[in-house]
């Protein structure tokens, strides 16, 4: 049954290294993916912290932000899964390229789908990665208006020239 030689390897060794080469990438994608989601919640922890002691206004800006930072949070969970996925695929994908070797199974179909699948996986991982960096500025954006308010107002009263 198990009748590849070492020169029939060679081929599938080199076919392999592409989807290592990508599990590889996908480990820096998930460092940043996993910093980004625990700044989401570092920062919704100091956000929410003694929320009640301060006046209503302040609560209804952080209320927003909080939102905007849930919904980073799920996109980024989802851009985690997304890439997972991946990694499952690539891995799959060298497990069948070694296995059709040494088994002389034909494959193309199965290896194709398991290709896709992963591509696929990765697209749309980066798209929400995408959506949860758009969404940042969505936070900032709050922000920037209260500080704006802030201004405007000892502007107005004469502290600032």
């Amino acid at each position: 049954m198990l009748n590849t030689s070492f020169r029939e390897l060679v081929p599938i060794l080199q076919t392999a290294i592409g989807p290592m080469i990508l599990i590889s990438g996908l480990g820096l994608l998930f460092l940043t993916m996993t910093n980004r989601l625990g700044r989401v919640i570092d920062r919704s922890r100091s956000l929410l912290d003694d929320l009640e002691s301060y006046p209503e206004s302040y609560i209804l800006r952080i209320n927003q932000e909080v939102a905007i930072l849930w919904k980073r949070a799920r996109y980024i969970r989802t851009s985690i899964l997304l890439a997972c996925m991946t990694c499952i695929g690539a891995s799959w994908l060298i497990i069948m390229l070694f296995l059709s070797a040494l088994v002389n199974l034909d494959l193309p179909m199965l290896l194709s789908g398991i290709f896709i699948f992963s591509m696929l996986c990765l697209s749309f991982s980066l798209l929400f990665f995408f959506i949860d960096v758009n969404m940042t500025l969505s936070a900032f954006k709050i922000e920037m208006e209260s500080h704006d308010k802030k201004r405007l107002i000892i502007e107005t009263k004469g502290y600032y020239k």
